[in-house]
């Protein structure tokens, strides 16, 4: 029986996944055609912003490769753009000529960025922010430019702002409104994540209209309609989409603000079909990817014949992380006379909930800063219920088996990826998977911002009841493999692996080259494993630990000496007084390290630098020991106990530069007084009466952890000693990048105080410890004496790179 031709114009992920669906149903039914106007496979557009702000590259977004087209037979015309359809012959036409026959078609042809019509908004240096050549367009124009100005204060318009920020330029957000993201936030919520994003570097420009883009030929600048002006290099208008529609229009396919379709996504033309953003459903056309997933899933039962419930529209939910905050927003969000709400704000922590009520039942949410109610919410919105029910369960946020229990079928687990509980509980059934990781590989759930992760694992628990076992949870390092950290550092042991290609090639990697998560991990993983064999892969290495300085925004670089126990002298500041002079440093700013912080390096000029200042690296930008900050100490201060000085000094000298999973500070306090903040430091010592308290697990970031009191010695010997144990276990047993804050409450307290305090797992981590610092080099110093490393590592600075296929 010959194959059916379906075609799918749109290679974009509500179509493709659409595709997706059809092949788990179907998958020898159709012969099927994709045609797309982007020379790429299939990528998730949703990533974007993180290959803008360099946290990824445009392989680690792509979701189907070329060789999954192959692999299902599926033709790819890619980069080629479809121009006509014949509804009644059924041909499609494209605009290289070519003439493709269907009997199905699926119109996914997305949207399209919305670009003001102002004077001056076809200048040279102005852009959207919609596909991969945007966003290689604006990593270009920062590599020679400054200033930028993102028109839009929404998700899109503030992720690309992050972005830039990132590759070094001064940026303006322009917003109409009187707050950000208006759409998803109410006021508070707005004004918290505009403080936040002041504090990150954001300038903001708020209930201003734009009115013309400044410059000749490129731009100069914005002029509000208030008359006042900005300088602008780039101006990125994130103003919003609109359906693309216009193929439909032209061929006669019923068009209102986007494509129109009914509950199964048919349109107004036989055998043809719409999903995505461009489709119109009950006059709703939604933006956000778990409804057109949702109606992927619809119209794929639609095509291959099968009975399904119809779509009836969507509640719309976001759960995102701007710029590192972390925010939710559902369902209705403003008060009004029969819409009250429940309200929790907590200045100090920088978190706010807002739970909307209507006619006693959950309406809407919004959250800023935590978000680990959102399941709970969304759940209870999607059910419409009752409030009661909200108080029973508490705020804890942690999703528990009796609420899976009460979820139906139907209901969104993962928004960022349309999977519903109904989906996980069949995947689960049918294919005997018993892991979360197994669940996320084979549904997606969890795929993406991980906030699921919770609620995937209580319907694993629920599903699999007596068969359900904790141990069997493992997560992997990157989604290049299955394996877990502790499976792979278990297999670079046992296999004696010595190179990150190597790991990746004899663990059956299913990337060629890894991705930006797992190379830097296995690189520290050999590293940690063969401490005197193995040679580090500095193309492994994020760009500031190569070039040992931290980049800032303008480009340029910082540096900052070691300054033992943040004590210093005239000699070591005359040095420093003479090499700003001399390479004309814009800031020397005092760190709270207790460290002097030299801004506006050029890149070309750090050997140079390091050569005058003739003081070690203080790792600045190291996931080794940062600082040993001390206070005064018994020599001078009135209160003090303890030379807290000479033993920060002796802390710092012991075990600076070693690699560690994350950077780690320390502190040392003479007095209980604490004023080294000693408590809030990976590890922190106290001075008391004839004794010294070590405290572990501390943290001062945007994750506030007090530190635990690990045990309490005499000497400064036995701190030291310590405090080499604690360092070599972390650097065993914790994943690369976390922090110690949360290795210990992962590794549980009590686990690593019995660890260290056994006399002979003691010395035989200090004897490992010892052996990998015994092969540490000076950094600076061994570029200084090496024209090789200069000349590779010098001449230019290696943005996260763009794929061009």
């Amino acid at each position: 029986m010959a194959k059916q031709k379906l075609a799918l114009i749109g290679n974009g992920m509500a179509g493709v996944r659409c595709i997706e669906e059809i092949l788990k149903i179907q998958p020898d039914r159709f012969e099927v055609t994709v045609f797309g106007s982007e020379p790429h496979p299939n990528y998730d557009r949703i990533q974007l912003s993180n290959v803008l702000q360099g946290a990824t590259t445009i392989d680690d977004i792509t979701i189907n490769d070329w060789n999954w087209y192959k692999e299902n037979n599926i033709t790819l015309f890619s980069g080629e753009t479809v121009t006509n359809i014949d509804t009644v012959k059924q041909i499609i036409y494209s605009d290289t000529n070519r003439e493709v026959e269907y009997d199905q078609l699926i119109l996914a042809t997305g949207s399209i960025p919305f670009i003001l019509p102002i004077k001056g908004a076809d200048k040279k240096g102005v852009t959207a922010f919609r596909n991969i050549e945007d966003c290689e367009k604006m990593i270009e124009y920062s590599k020679n430019n400054k200033k930028a100005a993102v028109i839009g204060g929404g998700l899109l318009g503030l992720e690309a702002a992050r972005g830039l920020l990132n590759l070094g330029m001064q940026v303006d957000v322009i917003h109409l409104s009187e707050y950000l993201m208006d759409r998803q936030l109410d006021p508070t919520a707005g004004k918290m994540l505009q403080r936040e994003l002041e504090s990150q570097g954001m300038n903001f420009y708020l209930g201003k209209q734009t009115q013309e883009v400044l410059g000749e030929i490129d731009v100069k600048g914005l002029r509000f309609s208030d008359g006042e002006e900005i300088s602008a290099d780039l101006v990125v208008m994130a103003v919003g989409i609109k359906p693309n529609v216009q193929l439909a229009k032209n061929c006669g396919i019923p068009v209102n603000r986007g494509i129109i379709v009914d509950d199964y996504m048919e349109t107004g033309i036989p055998n043809i079909y719409s999903v995505g953003e461009c489709a119109e459903h009950r006059e709703m056309v939604y933006g956000l990817v778990a409804p057109l997933y949702e109606q992927g899933k619809v119209l794929a039962k639609r095509i291959c014949g099968q009975e399904s419930k119809a779509y009836e529209g969507s509640v719309l939910s976001t759960k995102l992380k701007v710029s590192g905050v972390d925010v939710f927003s559902a369902g209705e969000i403003f008060e009004d006379e029969k819409a009250k709400s429940i309200k929790e704000f907590n200045e100090w922590n920088g978190t706010y909930k807002k739970v909307m009520i209507r006619n006693g039942k959950i309406s809407g949410a919004v959250l800023f800063g935590d978000t680990k109610e959102s399941n709970n919410l969304l759940s209870m919105i999607n059910k419409n219920a009752d409030v009661s029910e909200y108080l029973k369960v508490g705020t804890s946020g942690e999703p528990s088996v009796s609420l899976v229990t009460s979820m139906s079928h139907e209901e969104i687990v993962c928004g960022c990826n349309g999977v519903t509980k109904g989906d996980i509980v069949t995947a689960i059934e049918s294919k005997g998977l018993t892991s979360i990781e197994e669940v996320k590989g084979c549904t997606s759930a969890s795929r993406s911002c991980g906030g699921c992760k919770p609620l995937v694992g209580d319907i694993l628990e629920l599903t699999l009841g007596a068969d359900f076992s904790k141990s069997n949870q493992k997560e992997s390092i990157c989604t290049c493999t299955t394996l877990s950290r502790d499976e792979v550092v278990a297999e670079i042991r046992e296999k004696n692996l010595t190179h990150t290609r190597e790991v990746m090639n004899v663990l059956g990697w299913n990337t060629s080259d890894g991705c930006s998560k797992c190379k830097p991990a296995l690189n520290y993983y050999l590293g940690m494993i063969h401490p005197v064999e193995y040679e580090d892969e500095k193309e492994s290495r994020y760009v500031n630990e190569r070039l040992h300085a931290n980049i800032q925004k303008d480009g340029t670089f910082s540096v900052v000496p070691r300054m033992y126990g943040g004590v210093t002298n005239p000699e070591q500041l005359r040095k420093i007084a003479n090499v700003a002079d001399k390479y004309n440093v814009k800031l020397l700013k005092v760190t709270g390290g207790q460290r002097i912080d030299m801004f506006g390096v050029e890149k070309e000029d750090l050997p140079g630098v390091w050569a005058d200042l003739d003081m070690p690296s203080g790792y600045a930008y190291g996931k080794t020991l940062r600082t040993v900050k001390t206070c005064v100490g018994e020599n001078f201060c009135r209160f003090g106990t303890q030379d807290s000085i000479g033993l920060g000094i002796a802390l710092e000298k012991k075990f600076e530069r070693v690699g560690t999973p994350h950077k780690v500070k320390m502190a040392v306090s003479a007095c209980p007084r604490n004023c080294a903040e000693s408590g809030i430091k990976d590890l922190g010592v106290v001075g008391v009466d004839g004794a010294w308290e070590i405290y572990i697990g501390g943290n001062g970031g945007t994750h506030l952890r007090a530190a635990e009191l690990l045990c309490k010695v005499k000497t400064s010997d036995e701190v030291i000693e310590i405090t080499g144990a604690y360092i070599q276990h972390y650097r065993e047993t914790a994943n690369y990048l976390e922090r110690t804050s949360v290795w210990v409450e992962r590794v549980g307290f009590d686990t690593i105080k019995t660890i260290i305090g056994d006399k002979q797992k003691r010395n035989e981590l200090n004897q490992r410890l010892d052996e990998a610092l015994s092969v540490l080099q000076e950094p600076w110093k061994e570029i200084i004496e090496s024209n090789a490393i200069q000349t590779g590592l010098f001449q230019k600075v290696k943005i996260p790179a763009i794929s061009n296929k």
